[in-house]
């Protein structure tokens, strides 16, 4: 399997993912002072929204990606 069809298929599988989910959350850890041997530290949870058009888009990338691996081959 080429390089180019490898390509395909994980864009195809994060235009899908993006799609069923929609949005993807972390935590991020952030170090607020430091007294001594006392640290307060925070954990701040983001969220970032995937757009329903960049899941089509990665999906649409894709499978234009094949169409074209499938007719150099």
């Amino acid at each position: 399997m080429g390089t180019i069809k490898i390509m395909a298929i994980i864009l195809i599988a994060v235009g899908l993912l993006g799609l069923v989910y929609g949005q993807f959350s972390y935590t991020k850890e952030t170090q607020e002072a430091k007294i001594g041997a006392l640290e307060l530290t925070v954990k701040d949870t983001q969220t970032i929204n995937i757009p329903i058009w960049a899941g089509i888009a990665a999906m649409a990338a894709g499978c234009g990606l094949l169409v074209f691996a499938g007719k150099n081959s």
